[in-house]
């Protein structure tokens, strides 16, 4: 079932409405029948979830290519009629020109907003450095900026404590950035 641009286009306005009123709860589906589900308890957004995903297709979270990735949100915003926000880890590439081609691909999927994190995925140094990371939410912004004002929301995730490096200052510096 492909989503017509309107549904896609009202679904990413009404995100935004529920940013702007304050907390909301966004629970995080693993399929299409927990998406339902959820969507059927009455939350109002859910958010895709990179190891629920993965754990769903039998996979370690994050070895799940692109392509994988892709499939899973547009299978995720097609099985309910709410906004869904995409957990699209590190953006699947290393350049701006990567990263600016693989968020086309994710906005074509119909999600409501994206999250781009800051971890490598290297244990050695499990963030990227401050610099490096504003840089590519700077080309994130510009590409979502392509499509107006129902382009999704970008979310810029400080992966600090959850890559093992538990650094509150550096947490809350990334976070300003």
């Amino acid at each position: 079932m492909a989503l017509q641009s309107a549904d896609v286009a009202q679904r990413r306005r009404h995100f935004r409405d529920l940013h702007q009123s304050g907390c909301f709860v966004m629970p995080n589906p693993w399929d299409k029948g927990s998406a339902r589900y959820l969507q059927g308890l009455g939350f109002k957004a859910l958010g895709t979830s990179s190891a629920g995903a993965a754990w769903s297709r039998a996979r370690a979270d994050g070895d799940l290519s692109l392509d994988d990735v892709l499939e899973h949100l547009r299978e995720m915003v097609e099985a309910t009629d709410i906004p869904v926000n995409a957990d699209f880890e590190s953006g699947f590439a290393q350049s701006a020109a990567g990263i600016a081609e693989n968020l086309r691909k994710a906005v074509e999927a119909g999600v409501a907003g994206i999250s781009l994190e800051d971890a490598t995925g290297i244990a050695s140094n499990p963030v990227r450095d401050i610099g490096s990371s504003v840089a590519r939410l700077q080309v994130a912004r510009a590409v979502l900026d392509e499509y107006g004002i129902d382009a999704p929301l970008l979310v810029g995730r400080a992966e600090n404590f959850w890559v093992g490096k538990p650094d509150l200052d550096d947490t809350i510096e990334r976070l300003q950035a």
